[in-house]
C-alpha cells in the first residue's frame, strides 16, 4: 500500500467515525468519565481525528516537497 492511499484511508476514518458512530447511539443513559455517552463519543473523535490527520500529514509525500 503506497503512502498516499494510506493518509487516503485514515482521512476517511478520521472523517466518518464521529458520523457513523452517532447513528448507532440509542441513548444517552450510560456515563463514561462523568459525560453522557453521546458528548463522549463526540470528544473521543475529536481527539482521535486530530490524531489521524497530524499522522496523515506526517506520511503525505506531498507535504514533504514542501517542507524542502
Amino acid at each position: 500500500m503506497t503512502r498516499k492511499r494510506l493518509c487516503y484511508i485514515l482521512s476517511l476514518i478520521a472523517y466518518f467515525g464521529m458520523p457513523i458512530g452517532v447513528l448507532f447511539i440509542k441513548s444517552s443513559e450510560p456515563y463514561i468519565l462523568g459525560l453522557p455517552f453521546l458528548l463522549f463519543w463526540m470528544v473521543l473523535w475529536i481527539l482521535i481525528g486530530s490524531s489521524l490527520m497530524m499522522v496523515v500529514h506526517r506520511l503525505n509525500p506531498d507535504a514533504r516537497e514542501e517542507a524542502e
